[in-house]
């Protein structure tokens, strides 16, 4: 039980920071000459990046942002309650509280990467051709792995 509670504990931890890189890093959208993120486009120019907000992409954006900054809080909650509970819950009883807490993480994530998906067009209609950057691709699977260890709450159950 204590190896599946170290393995449970590190995948959280793992999870957050991937909910941290993905929210944070200027890598969601790159092109050969900028890349950009939730919070600012930069224009490469001799090796030096000059920075463009990216409010003038309108309210999607702001969206895909609120999302992220929330999937991160109810990770890093969920990782809380998860430890408070394992000292406090009685023998038998589920996690319920830190998997829904994990879980809304990943309805959060989910939410702003497909937002960010549909409005991509959009937001990068300056910067086209260019590929999603890894920032992106980590925001998937950090959507996967919340969703994964909200599950794991859920169904574990407190032993001795």
């Amino acid at each position: 039980m204590l190896v599946l509670l170290g393995f449970i504990l590190v995948f959280h931890v793992a999870t957050a920071a991937l909910l941290f890189i993905a929210t944070i890093d200027n890598a969601w959208w790159k092109t050969e000459l900028a890349s950009t993120d939730i919070w600012q486009t930069c224009l490469y120019n001799n090796s030096e990046c000059d920075d463009k907000p990216v409010e003038a992409y309108g309210d999607c954006i702001k969206a895909v942002q609120a999302a992220m900054c929330l999937s991160v809080i109810f990770c890093c909650i969920s990782f809380i309650v998860f430890v408070v509970q394992l000292f406090r819950l009685q023998k038998g009883q589920r996690f319920f509280i830190a998997g829904s807490l994990q879980l809304l993480s990943s309805v959060c994530v989910m939410v702003a990467a497909s937002i960010y998906t549909n409005q991509e067009a959009e937001f990068h209609e300056t910067l086209i051709p260019g590929n999603y950057g890894y920032s992106y691709i980590l925001a998937w699977i950090a959507f996967a792995f919340t969703l994964i260890s909200g599950v794991m709450y859920i169904v574990l159950r407190k032993r001795k």
